[in-house]
């Protein structure tokens, strides 16, 4: 018997322009009955879509607007599992392969100024580079040689957002959805659209029971704050998806530097790649939220530990057991304790350090954006300032969480291991520079 072929349609990610409102803005987990109305100006969207599609629609939602601008409500009862959306792919709209998008000049600015962790802003920048690219080409605007004078670079961002920010991603290409596009994203949503190759259709199943006149509330993807803000315009108080990602390098002075380069690459330690596909260098790590500082240390990537503990090698012979020890077992560098726990230690002190001079940094910024309080502030910049501070807080809740566990992990070690040991292994101390 064959199995459906039913896939996961992701968001095609671009930044939802910020300097215009984002309807995909959620910053609740529970949907909200009130403060909505019908949205007139498009109650007569759903007939149209059902006249082109061929099929209904949604029999069980309608287009209103919310504190978060235009959004789909439960015009009925919703019961857990119900399929509250399908859309056949004969009215979905094709887009091809798309660039990905500039993000917000402010944005950049800011969090180059104040955020002290820089691979946001650097794959805002590679955005920018991507569209200023695109504009130059032109092509877009050779099909509209009428309007194409009148188009300024901004106006072209802002209506690239809109349409990218809208389009959805799967084995067959990118397309826009529409009427799914309405929807508004809860991080802890399980419901996500689906796309089953075997009917053609795209299709939204319903995660939990909705009263009537209740916002309906989709997952776009497991996105970190800077993913939803690089690419949506959005961000969430409390994200459970947050991670934040942290440099750390072998010091010019180490004896062992070039050493440790070749062990290194001919291990091929993997490059981080975030949510948008871009690969950051060799020696960057992605750190989750570690739930226990008792436990594994679940969201500290292996690598990173075995990255401090070829980094606290001090002899040929250290690095060449390391290798050794990779040959015969599964082939990967250090990803076992090291024998010796002072080593060890000295490996994951080295993380704490590093993590906790990024703590400061953090904690340095939030309270400059604090600061910045005043009467007179504009509403547009207030948002802004607190998208930055709930990117730069969940962040920083991360990295406390890896702190207590690096520190948990380091004084259990210690309570086993004899002083004389630990002296012995502080003489000669690698020492980690920025």
């Amino acid at each position: 018997m064959q199995l459906p072929r039913i896939s996961i349609a992701k968001p095609r990610w671009s930044l939802r322009y910020l300097l215009t409102t984002s309807r995909h803005f959620s910053s609740i987990s529970k949907s909200k009955v009130n403060n909505h109305y019908l949205d007139k100006e498009r109650e007569d969207f759903l007939p149209w879509l059902e006249t082109k599609a061929g099929i209904e629609v949604s029999s069980k939602l309608y287009i209103g607007k919310s504190q978060f601008g235009r959004s789909l409500f439960a015009s009925k009862s919703i019961q857990t599992g119900d399929c509250i959306l399908r859309v056949p792919y004969s009215a979905v709209m094709k887009l091809g392969v798309l660039q990905s998008l500039p993000s917000s000049f402010w944005l950049i600015r800011k969090l180059a100024s104040r955020n002290p962790s820089g691979p946001l802003i650097s794959a805002a920048f590679l955005n920018l580079a991507k569209c200023i690219a695109r504009y130059s080409g032109a092509k877009v605007l050779e099909h509209f040689p009428q309007i194409s004078r009148s188009i300024t670079f901004q106006d072209f961002m802002h209506a690239y957002a809109l349409v990218k920010s809208r389009a959805w991603g799967s084995t067959k290409g990118v397309s826009l959805i529409p009427f799914a596009d309405f929807l508004n994203h809860d991080g802890f949503s399980e419901a996500v659209v689906l796309n089953d190759e075997d009917k053609q259709v795209s299709e939204v199943a319903a995660d939990r029971n909705y009263a009537p006149h209740e916002e309906v509330l989709i997952r776009y993807g497991k996105f970190s704050n800077a993913t939803l803000l690089l690419d949506f315009g959005f961000s969430l108080p409390y994200n459970i998806h947050e991670q934040v990602e942290i440099q750390i390098n072998i010091p010019d002075h180490d004896t062992l530097r070039e050493m440790k380069f070749e062990i290194l690459r001919l291990h091929h330690i993997p490059a981080t790649k975030d949510d948008n596909g871009f690969n950051s260098s060799w020696d960057s790590f992605l750190i989750k939220e570690v739930r226990s500082a008792g436990g594994k240390g679940k969201g500290l990537p292996q690598s990173l530990r075995a990255f401090a503990r070829v980094l606290c090698c001090t002899s040929h012979q250290d690095l060449n057991d390391l290798v050794l020890e990779a040959a015969q077992t599964d082939g990967r560098l250090a990803r076992r304790a090291l024998e010796n726990s002072s080593r060890e230690i000295q490996a994951h002190e080295i993380l704490l350090s590093r993590i906790n001079q990024v703590i400061e940094e953090y904690s340095a910024s939030i309270k400059l954006l604090e600061s910045s309080t005043s009467l007179s502030i504009c509403k547009r910049f207030a948002l802004r300032r607190q998208m930055a501070l709930d990117l730069l807080t969940g962040e920083l809740r991360v990295l406390k969480s890896a702190s207590a566990w690096l520190k948990n992990y380091c004084t259990s070690l210690l309570q086993q291991t004899p002083q004389t040991t630990i002296s012995s292994a502080n003489s000669d101390h690698v020492s980690v520079q920025e």
